[in-house]
């Protein structure tokens, strides 16, 4: 008896529900279908949109810094093919290890894991969308 109470008190531990996530990360089928890659559930959206917006962002604020143009002078001078030509390559090259089915959670480490990656680009999307708005509203760049 003293036995199970130990063993269900190991199972329980956060560190061996941790390792656990762990095996069966790395030990699941990752679907490569494009379609199932490209799902509103899937793992590429999001990350790719964040990916750009993180991008978006610091280029944004670069050029303003630069050239004291706001977020949309700067879309409507040359801005919109500078974000296709972005936007394609950024998107392939983040597809690519997808479709391979490499996992974006196995390759992370330290500082770098896939959940900081999430987040900043979760804030990055909201740092452009507010810095645009900010832009708008006083009209005109704000560094």
């Amino acid at each position: 008896m003293a036995t199970s109470a130990v063993m269900q008190s190991i199972a329980a531990s956060p560190l061996m529900l941790h390792f656990i996530r762990l095996f069966f990360r790395a030990t699941c089928h990752v679907s490569t279908n494009l379609f199932d890659v490209l799902a509103f559930s899937g793992p590429a959206l999001e990350r790719i949109n964040g990916r750009l917006a993180m991008i978006g962002f610091v280029a944004a604020i670069a050029v303003e810094a630069s050239n004291g143009q706001d977020v949309l002078a700067q879309i409507s001078n040359i801005g919109v093919p500078w974000f296709l030509g972005t936007s394609v390559v950024l998107t392939l090259a983040s597809l690519v290890p997808l479709i391979k089915g490499i996992s974006v959670q196995l390759k992370s480490k330290g500082l770098m894991t896939s959940d900081a990656e999430m987040w900043n680009g979760r804030f990055a999307m909201l740092g452009l969308v507010a810095l645009a708005c900010t832009e708008y509203v006083i009209g005109g760049a704000i560094v």
